[in-house]
């Protein structure tokens, strides 16, 4: 019984002090943010973005949250994509490394602005905010990295240019390898 009553006292302890370590410092309050987390990050699968919007009307706010989340994705998307051209491009020892890597980044681009229309909505919040009446939208998109890559090899595929020198196994290898990196963080 004694030995029950120690187990529990130190328990309660440590319940105790995790309690202390999860409060914010003095003078600052912890804001949580509506579809944002970890379960909205990047990971080896998916693309992933949130954002929010705030307007007078519910519709316009949630537009904006939208066109920020998108925008949010794009920049993600065209940091990956040059990462995965750079080390595709010199992994592959082409003669004109330069002029071939912006002909991969021009199509990225072209494949990123085509796909984003085809992100899909993971979290939607809207609320209204008392003190000013307006509407703000919480949201998290995502898009599948593999029908990126998809979209992309099919566009990479047409120009005669460069499917000369594209390996479409080898560049799906560094693809899936960034990604994989991305998970992780």
């Amino acid at each position: 019984m004694a030995l029950m009553l120690v187990g529990g006292i130190s328990a309660c302890k440590s319940k105790k002090k995790a309690a202390e370590a999860a409060k914010p410092p003095s003078g600052e309050t912890e804001v949580k943010v509506l579809c944002s987390g970890p379960e909205f990050f990047t990971d080896d699968k998916n693309f992933r973005a949130n954002n929010l919007g705030e307007s007078m009307d519910q519709a316009t706010a949630k537009k904006k949250a939208l066109s920020n989340a998108r925008a949010d994705m794009a920049s993600a998307i065209n940091t990956t994509v040059k990462a995965v051209i750079d080390n595709y491009v010199n992994s592959r020892e082409m003669n004109n490394k330069e002029e071939v890597g912006e002909r991969y980044e021009s199509l990225a681009r072209e494949v990123v602005e085509q796909k984003l229309t085809g992100t899909r909505t993971i979290c939607e919040k809207m609320m209204r905010v008392d003190a000013t009446g307006n509407y703000k939208c919480y949201v998290a998109i995502e898009l599948s990295a593999q029908d990126l890559l998809a979209a992309y090899n099919e566009r990479l595929s047409k120009d005669d240019q460069l499917k000369i020198d594209y390996d479409y196994e080898k560049f799906k290898e560094t693809f899936d390898k960034e990604m994989e990196r991305m998970g992780k963080h």
